[in-house]
């Protein structure tokens, strides 16, 4: 069925393009929007959205965008840490920021506004696999994409994220050395480089785990692809 319209913009709301990367979240018994959002007033960043279903409808909860007013920003993903504080992980971007970043921010507990500063987790160029790549603008640099925390059966915390390779479009993995996004995250091999990216992983109904990007990076031709993943060796 579907799809289905779950936010529109009735024309109060703060910004009217690039409406992008959309995930929901269940966070105390209600469901939490974190998308990325750009007026001609202010900058790309991620705003919250809280909807009592899945499905919506959702409306606005956080004032405007939870990143940094001066920063292009997108991707924000939600997080737990171990002890239950709520964080948000985006992309500071790479057309502002040059050498692109995975930033987090601890929310306030109802995830209405950022509650202290960023602090970055690493930066593009920290993936020995990076392509610098030139914008339109005329910024050269390294792109970060599409942050999503996973921790393993083990324990383990994972962030994927999405930049570019040789083979185009990539999805990478890194992996804390302390089990918190407060930890230093070391660069691993390249889940997908088949000119996909903005990862994230889930498990079916029968327990299989899947990891899912959009690939090609073509506008267009985009679409999602389901790839059967397994936990091993920390990764």
């Amino acid at each position: 069925e579907g799809p289905t319209v779950c936010f529109r913009n009735d024309g109060s709301f703060w910004a009217d393009r690039n409406y992008w990367a959309p995930e929901v979240h269940l966070w105390q018994g209600a469901y939490y929007m974190f998308a990325s959002f750009k007026s001609p007033e202010r900058r790309r960043g991620t705003a919250i959205l809280k909807a009592d279903r899945p499905e919506g409808p959702f409306v606005p909860w956080s004032d405007g965008p939870v990143t940094p007013a001066e920063w292009e920003c997108l991707d924000g993903t939600f997080y737990v840490s171990g002890n239950g504080e709520p964080y948000m992980v985006f992309c500071h971007e790479w057309v502002q920021a040059g050498d692109g970043e995975v930033c987090a921010v601890r929310l306030t507990d109802d995830l209405r506004a950022a509650d202290g500063e960023p602090f970055v987790l690493f930066h593009a160029s920290d993936a020995p696999w990076g392509k610098m790549m030139h914008h339109s603008s005329g910024v050269n640099g390294q792109v970060t994409d599409g942050p999503f925390l996973w921790r393993t059966r083990d324990g383990v915390l994972l962030c994927l994220w999405a930049g570019f390779s040789e083979d185009g479009y990539t999805e990478g993995v890194a992996r804390s050395d302390n089990g918190e996004i407060t930890g230093r995250f070391v660069q691993l091999e390249p889940l997908f480089r088949r000119d996909g990216g903005h990862g994230m992983i889930f498990r079916d109904l029968n327990g299989q785990l899947f990891l899912t990007v959009h690939t090609p990076n073509e506008h267009l031709k985009e679409h999602p692809v389901f790839c059967p993943v397994e936990e091993k060796d920390g990764t």
